[in-house]
């Protein structure tokens, strides 16, 4: 299920939203210019290396320059390929304006910043000794949808559903859509469970990123704000 469109309005505009989806375009315009080598490099220089914060690494890698804690936030805006930025952007794009009208832009961007830090962290507590770079606005992305699905829930969702070779438009309520996003990365987390002491050698999808971001987002957005009528 793919989401192209939410039918809920917004009453300003979503400057934050549109200059994170442009920075993380920006950055990987950047990672594209790179050579295998290089792009090894950048991304451990400004990814979240989970054994580097936990200082548990069996094996001696290029770190960062500045601190380490540093990359819970640089690795938000770092992505691994072309799907993984045009999803993570699609996402952000449908129901960030949402979350930054109601928060206001200052609050939107802190909000963001911290669901992506917390959420890049819950992934390193599953897998502490990993030396594979952790990266994506995923972790920041599910702490938005969090918030939309508490703030929002009866918000309809326009999907496209594939089946066989067609794809069909549908529209549900967000809060069975999100519901149901969430419920399969926490599924997805606990299957991935078994294999953490493979973490170290293999990649493979931050599913502890996407759940706990999904719950910071649902923790700390009210405390920001999110059911009041003022703005920033």
């Amino acid at each position: 299920m793919v989401p192209i469109h939410d039918d809920n309005p917004v009453s300003i505009t979503p400057w934050i939203t549109w200059g994170l989806i442009a920075a993380n375009i920006f950055l990987f315009l950047i990672e594209l210019s790179l050579s295998d080598n290089q792009l090894q490099d950048f991304f451990y220089q400004w990814a979240f290396v989970p054994c580097q914060l936990f200082e548990t690494c069996s094996t001696a890698l290029p770190r960062s320059a500045f601190p380490e804690w540093m990359t819970l936030i640089t690795s938000q805006f770092l992505h691994g390929g072309f799907g993984h930025i045009i999803g993570n952007m699609l996402y952000l794009f449908i129901f960030g304006n949402n979350i930054e009208d109601r928060l206001g832009h200052l609050k939107f961007l802190i909000f963001y910043l911290i669901c992506g830090a917390l959420a890049a962290m819950a992934q390193g507590i599953f897998a502490p000794d990993s030396i594979i770079p952790t990266l994506g606005a995923s972790g920041a992305i599910a702490g938005v949808l969090g918030a939309y699905v508490i703030r929002f829930p009866r918000a309809k969702v326009t999907l496209l559903l594939p089946i066989f070779l067609f794809f069909f438009r549908v529209r549900i309520p967000a809060f069975f859509f999100l519901g149901f996003w969430f419920a399969m990365q926490f599924l997805y987390g606990v299957a991935s469970l078994d294999a953490t002491a493979d973490l170290g050698s293999q990649g493979g999808v931050a599913y502890w990123a996407h759940a706990g971001g999904f719950l910071v987002g649902i923790l700390i957005a009210p405390i920001l704000g999110l059911f009041s009528s003022s703005r920033d």
